[in-house]
This record gives C-alpha cells, sequence and structure tokens, in this order.
C-alpha cells in the first residue's frame, strides 16, 4: 500500500522576518533604521538617491525650500541660486558612517556651498518599513560601542516656524547670535484650534519653517535670539524646538579635498 505524501505549506517569509533570520545566523542584533536629512542644491536630490541605493537601501522623500545666503554670498561662492532640496531618508544603521562618508566625497560636500547631511536617531520606525530595510541589510553588523551617545552629539538641529514673511527677521536674529545658515521650507498650520486656545496665541495659518543646524555649544544662544524677534509674543509668532543630531558631513566645509575634509571632521 503506498503511503501518500504530505503537502508541506509553502509560506512567504516577510522581509522582516527575514532580517531576523539572517541576523540570528550570523550573531548579530538587527539593524535600526536611521533618519538621514541631507540638504543640497536644487538637482542634486536625484544623484543622493542613486548614491544612497548603489551602496545600500533608503526610502527618501524629497521638499523644495532655498537657502537663507545672501546674494553677495552666492556670487562670491560661485553660487547662481539658493534654491534647495531637502531630503528625508530612511537608511540601515549598519551603513550609517559609510553612506556620510560616501556623500561627502562624492557629492563633494567637502566644498563651500554644496550641501550638508546629517543623521538623527528614531524612536520608532512603521514595522513593514523598518523590516524591510533592516533585510537589505542583514549581512552586516552594526558596532554598538559606536553608537552615539547624548553626551557624544555636538550638534543639534534648531526648528523655527515662523508666520509667513518672517522667517527672514528670524534668521537675522539668528545670525547675529552666530548661526552660520540655515534652509527654509514653506508650510501651513493645519487644524491647530484646539492647541491655540490652551496657548492662548492665534497662529497663523501660512508659515515658513526654518531649519538651522547648529552646534550645541551655540544652540541656546540661536533659541533665545529668535525667541526675542520672532517668538509666540511677537508678530512673527515663532514655535521653536530642536532636534538631537548624530553624525554630520559637510558642516563648515572648506577643505580643498576629501581627505583633509575627512580629519577635519574627526576633530
Amino acid at each position: 500500500m503506498l503511503k501518500r505524501k504530505k503537502k508541506t505549506e509553502v509560506v512567504s517569509e516577510s522581509p522582516e522576518a527575514k532580517a531576523v533570520h539572517v541576523q540570528a545566523k550570523t550573531g548579530g542584533r538587527l539593524n535600526r533604521s536611521k533618519l538621514l536629512i541631507s540638504v543640497v542644491n536644487r538637482g542634486d536630490d536625484e544623484v543622493l538617491s542613486e548614491l544612497l541605493n548603489d551602496y545600500s537601501v533608503a526610502l527618501s522623500f524629497s521638499v523644495m525650500g532655498k537657502g537663507t545666503a545672501r546674494s553677495a554670498v552666492l556670487t562670491y561662492l560661485g553660487i547662481g541660486t539658493s534654491e534647495k532640496a531637502v531630503m528625508f531618508s530612511l537608511i540601515p544603521e549598519s551603513d550609517e558612517e559609510e553612506i556620510l562618508n560616501r556623500i561627502r566625497t562624492r557629492m563633494e560636500l567637502y566644498l563651500v556651498g554644496r550641501g550638508i547631511s546629517f543623521t538623527i536617531p528614531l524612536s520608532a520606525v512603521s514595522e513593514i518599513v523598518a523590516g524591510g530595510i533592516s533585510a537589505a541589510a542583514a549581512a552586516k553588523s552594526v558596532d554598538w560601542r559606536k553608537t552615539m551617545k547624548d553626551d557624544d552629539r555636538k550638534y543639534d538641529l534648531i526648528v523655527a516656524t515662523v508666520a509667513a514673511g518672517y522667517v527672514d527677521e528670524a534668521m537675522e536674529a539668528a545670525r547675529n547670535a552666530g548661526a552660520a545658515g540655515g534652509t527654509i521650507l514653506s508650510a501651513r498650520s493645519v487644524n491647530n484650534a484646539k492647541a491655540s486656545q490652551f496657548i492662548g496665541i492665534s497662529l497663523r495659518e501660512e508659515t515658513d519653517m526654518l531649519l538651522i543646524l547648529s552646534q550645541r555649544s551655540g544652540k541656546e544662544a540661536i533659541m533665545n535670539a529668535i525667541m526675542q524677534s520672532s517668538g509666540l509674543k511677537t508678530e512673527a509668532g515663532g514655535i521653536l524646538y530642536s532636534i538631537p543630531v548624530d553624525r554630520t558631513v559637510g558642516v563648515g566645509g572648506s577643505a580643498s579635498d576629501p581627505e583633509k575634509a575627512k580629519g577635519e571632521e574627526s576633530k
């Protein structure tokens, strides 16, 4: 009598499950996703996206903005426009250091005016997205000894949201307090009537968002200057907060070559 073979059910494994299995085999720990923010000249965001996906995997979104450099400065640097692209990319933590190195050299962020890139720690990411990004880099390991601690961070991202038409005033105050520059994004207040009641101040619908990457040591002075000139108690109605930044490239970049820039970055 012939025995019938039992049919085995084939189950498609999810990206996050594959990542966990590969990490278990290699003895590593599951990669976390980190946020990479890049401010580059318009058109360079496409180049940057290709660079990220050539080496690693990235889920990227680009927003159009403009820089705050004065026209005389743009002429001096040989830059024809202040139009910028601000790209937000989710990347695997294992690739963070190499990605920043490649951005520095291939995007020439060691040159003044070419842009900046920096990473920000995340507390949570959509499970499916996080699993897919981890799966793409599952064979790579993370050196947890290099994980950035708060005491090691040197920069913060200052975000100031002010009423439309007041962003130049806010940036001037920030510059007088030591800020090197910033990037402006157009925004709008969305359904904030309830929050306005508790805050006690009416918020303008049309707003500008000012992003300033600041050294941690100078953050408080810059934020205080913006609050005095463009805070909630002024016509600008500014709202400010800051976000911790892990690693950066292109900050104060004036080196003539990648190796020198790399040396300056490590100081």
